[in-house]
């Protein structure tokens, strides 16, 4: 659309002000269904020129009563309440809006992640004192893991608070374990900038009390290839491969060799007189490759 005079043009989700000034369009609808887009308003010379919606605070993002009722629901009280909202952005949404005056939730997702590691292994570590490293290693896994965060997240509906593209909400972002794992860890890094590490060490130890209640009970899965996979997923994203590389035997003693790969790397081998014996023999010294290497050894 076009037009002359005091007009305004209109380019895809952008408006255009021009001529007539002092001239400028701003976003009607602020709504979290339909959130704002870049306004571009006139110049005093009548020329076009872009600017983009104030968001430091995202107040126009949604109502400030539902930020209040989600720190109700952690339980929380932040002294700057933007970094809460900034939480909560995920790259589709800005990816639709890309004149809001906001960054995602990643940098925030990075810190949390960081910090949520740290009081996650102290608190292993004060509580496990008889515990060796290879297991405190797999216990932290199995805290730390998309999954578990997921969960905690879910606890406290988190993903209904999720600033989403209208894609990825169609597509059930607001619901899907990654997106909800990654706005926990972003919060937690809005937690410990705001608060300092002795606030995130409270949070994760309330938000997390089930599944540390649950390793205090013996629940964890204690399985080797169900602790290999936890801890492959939480440092790879990936899940490892189970080869067959040998059989040998006559059919009433055969014997089989299994190795578990993760990526192009070998990282343990197990035999055995059933296939499921073998790869849980070459799980269990994965896992031990793992401890003697540290938390993330090469796997390219």
């Amino acid at each position: 659309m076009a037009a002359t005079g005091g007009k305004a043009i209109a380019s895809g989700d952008r408006t255009w002000a021009r001529s007539a000034p002092p001239l400028a369009v701003s976003s009607v609808d602020c709504s979290p269904a339909r959130p704002p887009r870049a306004v571009v308003s006139a110049s005093p010379r009548g020329e076009i020129v872009p600017t983009t919606q104030k968001g430091a605070d995202l107040s126009d993002i949604a109502p400030g009563s539902r930020w209040k009722d989600l720190s109700e629901r952690l339980r929380l009280s932040f002294k700057d309440p933007s970094l809460l909202r900034q939480a909560l952005v995920h790259t589709s949404y800005l990816n639709e809006n890309p004149g809001i005056d906001v960054g995602s939730n990643e940098r925030l997702e990075f810190l949390g992640d960081a910090a949520l590691g740290v009081v996650v292994a102290q608190q292993l570590y004060d509580e496990y004192p008889d515990v060796d490293e290879g297991t405190l290693t797999e216990l932290r896994a199995h805290l730390v893991r998309r999954d578990t965060l997921a969960r905690a997240a879910a606890r406290f509906d988190l993903g209904d608070y999720l600033q989403l593209g209208r894609g990825e909400d169609a597509a059930g972002g607001r619901k899907r374990p990654t997106n909800l794992a990654r706005a926990y860890e972003a919060v937690i890094g809005a937690i410990f900038l705001d608060g300092g590490l002795v606030r995130v060490r409270s949070f994760v130890k309330r938000t997390l009390k089930p599944e540390l209640s649950g390793l205090r009970s013996g629940t964890m899965p204690h399985d080797p290839k169900s602790r290999l996979q936890e801890v492959i997923q939480s440092h790879w994203q990936t899940t490892p491969t189970y080869k067959l590389v040998k059989t040998e035997g006559p059919d009433h003693a055969r014997r089989f060799t299994v190795q578990v790969v993760v990526n192009t790397r070998v990282l343990g081998t197990g035999d055995g007189r059933s296939k499921q014996t073998a790869e849980k023999e070459a799980a269990q010294e994965a896992l031990e490759t793992i401890a003697r290497e540290g938390k993330a050894p090469s796997v390219s």
